[in-house]
């Protein structure tokens, strides 16, 4: 016991100092790496020996830390050529965050239609979801998604101003892939997460005219937040889903 202040120094809990073990740290150094643009969408990284001698660890350490990231999906791994970094843009992963399926079982090749594009101040709600400040330059999108010729998606898009500075309507309308490999090829952003809002919404005027159905026909509401590297939000995706014909899909593991 301290004679002065009656303290018993035992009980004292001091704190732990935090650990990290030696591949979470290469993870971060990898993950560092990809969010610098080092190592673009589609291109390889170096190999598990070359890594291991850059970082001064081992060939194991090494491919923990890329399990990790291949099973988050930011690495992909291809049997006798290396592993490469996840693109949107491979026939796989173009529609990796599209959870729309036909009822039918078809393969689901939709259109896009774009019928707006513009520079606006953001608005408080949007503001906050893209960790800007209110007022601050946004881009705005809307488009209708089709499917066997008929509209089953309306879609409004926010972006931040100032990382896709010049985006027009002319410019999304020459692109005729997903938009998130349109991010990587012409504005180097690569989206690597989402988190979903999904409710029963019943259709207005406007998404009636939209889609084609009668004021008050029930839709699905999906309200996204895309993120890049860094757990970095970069897109707002709030679309209204006609399901009649189809369903909204999710695997959980």
């Amino acid at each position: 016991m301290d004679a002065c202040h009656g303290v018993n120094l035992s009980e004292i809990i001091l704190p732990t100092p935090s650990f990290s073990p030696l591949y979470q740290q290469i993870k971060a150094m990898i993950l560092a790496s990809l969010q610098a643009s080092e190592w673009l969408p589609g291109a390889a990284i170096p190999s598990e020996m070359e890594l291991a001698a850059r970082y001064a660890v081992s060939q194991g350490t090494v491919r923990k830390a890329i399990d990790e990231l291949a099973a988050e999906n930011l690495l992909v791994r291809r049997q006798g050529k290396g592993t490469f970094v996840a693109t949107h843009q491979e026939d796989d992963w173009q529609f990796r965050f599209l959870r729309l399926a036909p009822d039918s079982g078809e393969k689901f090749h939709h259109t896009n239609q774009f019928l707006a594009c513009e520079k606006v101040s953001a608005v408080p709600y949007i503001a906050h979801l893209l960790k800007l400040k209110a007022g601050d330059p946004v881009i705005h999108i809307d488009r209708i998604q089709s499917f066997a010729g008929k509209p089953i998606v309306f879609e409004e898009i926010w972006l931040p101003g100032n990382r896709f500075k010049g985006l027009s309507l002319e410019v999304i309308n020459e692109w005729h892939g997903p938009m998130y490999a349109f991010y990587e090829s012409q504005y180097a952003t690569h989206m690597v997460r989402a988190e979903e809002k999904i409710k029963a919404v019943a259709a207005d005027e406007k998404l009636a005219s939209h889609l084609h159905l009668p004021v008050g026909s029930p839709l699905l509401s999906v309200e996204r937040v895309a993120f890049t590297y860094g757990n970095k939000p970069v897109e707002i995706r709030h679309a209204r889903y006609d399901t009649a014909e189809q369903h909204y899909e999710n695997k959980l593991n």
